[in-house]
């Protein structure tokens, strides 16, 4: 019998958390047409179960992973039961989703994104389910270690989340407002709490506590390694996410319509496809960039 961290236990149980019907009949539809091991479900629309917006999906294969550049990304629609569904789907194998949680890979995305909420819309079978979790579990993990050694000697889990979070969205390429990581934690503070002292147990990281305040033992030395893996990660997050988003253009059906509603809805500023710019998303990129530039400006003036 393979024995299960109070982490372990903690995630699986998350992974649970319950979607609508018409998301579970989305994600099924994603499975069965891409012969999934599982498609995790996450992003504001699991925490408010709206059905607004774009839906958010990662489905897992079995496998090798094909794409040197992953994930795939498409968009999809669909209507079910006469409710019109949007997706923006992630496809990769579940072992290059594992490697990269458990931060063997230069990404930042996957763990960053997953030590998130998420739920398991679907799942192949129990034991497909499972490996999922403890995937999912590697996240929260390589999170805990970067958060501590970014934050400080002592603080709330609070104080260590924020850090995680700053320090991850200044390194990727992203359309976010300031202030970002309050709004996630505040978002999600049933999901967070308790959720530090778990991972950093899982992670072989001792600590003590004084009420809130967590005081790790992080030797000088651990924290210089952590920190230059994180260096050479915050280093090439922003190259790296420009490939993939790069060639993303060239899979993502809509892509434009995508990044239109993305950018109006982290930044206020409304975007206009023209029938060039959903031709060309590449070539428009900076004309975008100079009006959402020049909107941000005029709405602080």
């Amino acid at each position: 019998m393979i024995a299960h961290s109070p982490l372990d236990d903690r995630i699986a149980s998350a992974l649970t958390r319950e979607v609508v019907p018409e998301v579970r009949a989305f994600a099924g539809k994603l499975a069965q047409a891409a012969d999934a091991l599982g498609v995790l479900f996450y992003g504001s629309n699991l925490r408010t179960g709206s059905l607004e917006g774009v839906l958010d999906f990662y489905v897992l294969l079995p496998g090798a992973q094909v794409e040197r550049i992953w994930p795939r990304v498409s968009y999809h629609e669909w209507t079910h039961d006469g409710v019109p569904l949007r997706a923006k789907v992630a496809t990769m194998a579940l072992e290059t989703f594992r490697a990269a949680a458990a931060g063997e890979r230069v990404d930042t995305t996957i763990w960053a994104r997953f030590v998130q909420p998420s739920a398991l819309a679907w799942q192949r079978d129990d034991a497909s389910g499972a490996a999922i979790a403890e995937a999912v579990a590697g996240a929260a993990r390589t999170a805990a270690r970067l958060a501590v050694a970014l934050g400080p000697d002592a603080g709330t889990p609070e104080d260590y989340w924020r850090a995680l979070f700053r320090a991850t969205y200044a390194a990727e390429f992203r359309v976010e407002k300031a202030g970002r990581e309050d709004s996630i934690l505040a978002a999600n503070r049933a999901h967070f709490d308790g959720l530090l002292p778990l991972a950093l147990d899982g992670a072989g990281i001792v600590f003590t506590q004084d009420g809130e305040r967590l005081h790790p033992a992080l030797p000088a030395n651990e924290r210089s390694r952590i920190l230059s893996w994180w260096s050479w990660r915050r280093r090439l997050g922003k190259p790296y996410n420009v490939l993939r988003l790069l060639k993303a253009s060239t899979t993502f059906e809509g892509a434009a319509r995508y990044a239109a509603w993305k950018i109006e809805r982290h930044t206020g500023v409304p975007v206009k496809i023209t029938p060039w710019r959903e031709r060309h998303p590449i070539l428009a990129a900076p004309g975008v960039l100079w009006q959402v530039w020049r909107g941000k400006r005029e709405k602080t003036a």
